[in-house]
């Protein structure tokens, strides 16, 4: 298993903020993902890849594994 964090450089949709945004693993057995949303209320998304997640929420290098 592999531990990270989303830091996010810029928020370009005002909804999560800069810093710190969310948590995740990436799962050494398959290489499935799932992040928690350090948000208000929080939430949880599952992702069956690394390079997906960050294809999603990476906002073009303006959020960082």
């Amino acid at each position: 298993m592999r531990i990270f964090q989303l830091n996010r450089i810029e928020d370009e949709s005002g909804v999560s903020g800069t810093g710190i945004v969310a948590n995740g693993v990436e799962f050494a057995i398959n290489g499935w993902c799932a992040l928690y949303w350090l948000t208000r209320g929080g939430s949880v998304g599952i992702y069956p890849s690394v390079k997906n997640l960050v294809d999603i929420h990476g906002h073009d290098g303006r959020t960082r594994l």
